[in-house]
């Protein structure tokens, strides 16, 4: 036997033995609790989102799901992590429209690619982010605001938690849409956005509805529009910006479990069914709408079909716009 063919020989041998030993692995899982990553601080909509659910799954699964946040760096620091761990199912991650689609397109060097890194398995809900000004403007609605924003180009200003945000995008988006100019002000998160904007330091942001629900009630800030295509039942009164007159606009900030690349199918198959499951979980599906989520469900060819549609989306904002990190 030749050197080339004794070790083609043993390949054969290597791979035979060692498919069954992945396959008794991949009947046994979960055998251990599984790490949920999250992208995001303790608390947060994201965190709070993956709590509820890997709560929930656990049961499922037979396995505690611990979460694990590992904040910073807009999400990427955590989806990083992921696409670097062993795809065996025990380092999973809660995916999140940031990371995963929006701040790729600024930052090209982010240490994975946005969509070969992962495996998508399943949309588990969506956000809407609000159009909203402080109590003061004199904005009462979309076109409204839009006049303004036409009388004074380049004058006026919006917040936002950082470049490459889904507050940033929304904004840039918004701007396209309507052809008229704000100036970006970034912050270091929402909070600090937030108390600017009340203060009437900025002229808007687009966050979402939790996070400006409180003052919206308080009367400190003015909801102007939600961004999604539909309105949201927390908000029924609160009119769409599509609606609003800007045809086609639709934002939302969703969230999508996925693993590293490489996942085996029967484990994507398996969180597949129990995250279907969990999702129809009444109890579940109430705390998820008061938080205004709306819950998710779908295939994982349906969770790849939107990251691939999202990543192209906002790929083409961030082309016109002309961002570029810094």
């Amino acid at each position: 036997m030749t050197t080339v063919s004794r070790r083609g020989a043993l390949g054969i041998l290597g791979g035979a033995l060692c498919a069954p030993r992945l396959g008794i692995a991949q009947e046994g899982y979960p055998s251990r609790p599984i790490m949920m990553v999250v992208g995001f601080a303790a608390g947060g909509g994201t965190d709070i989102v993956a709590r509820l659910i890997g709560a929930e799954i656990s049961k499922d699964l037979g396995q505690q799901i611990v979460v694990e946040n590992r904040s910073g760096a807009s999400g990427t620091i955590a989806a990083g992590l992921v696409a670097r761990s062993t795809p065996d199912g025990y380092t999973m991650l809660m995916g999140h429209v940031s990371a995963n689609a929006m701040v790729p397109a600024v930052i090209p060097s982010v240490p994975y690619e946005p969509l070969t890194s992962f495996t998508p398995i399943m949309t588990v809900g969506a956000v809407p982010q609000l159009l909203t000004v402080p109590a003061n403007s004199p904005a009462r609605s979309v076109q409204d605001f839009i006049r303004l924003l036409r009388e004074r180009p380049g004058k006026m200003s919006y917040a936002s938690s950082g470049i490459g945000t889904q507050q940033h995008l929304a904004a840039e988006l918004f701007k396209q849409a309507t052809g008229t100019d704000m100036v970006h002000i970034p912050y270091r998160g929402s909070g600090q956005a937030v108390n600017d904007l009340i203060a009437g330091n900025v002229d808007c942001n687009f966050d979402t509805v939790p996070t400006v629900l409180p003052f919206i009630r308080a009367g400190t800030l003015r909801g102007l529009a939600v961004t999604t295509a539909k309105r949201t039942p927390v908000l029924p009164e609160m009119p769409t910006i599509a609606e609003s007159g800007v045809a086609g606009f639709d934002v939302e900030t969703w969230y999508m479990v996925m693993g590293p690349k490489g996942l085996p199918a029967p484990i994507v198959a398996r969180w597949s069914a129990a995250l279907g499951r969990a999702l129809q979980s009444e109890e579940l599906r109430r705390r998820l709408e008061e938080l205004s989520t709306t819950v998710g469900g779908g295939t994982p060819a349906d969770a790849e079909g939107l990251l691939r549609r999202e990543i192209d989306k906002w790929a083409g904002v961030v082309k016109t716009a002309g961002i570029r990190s810094q």
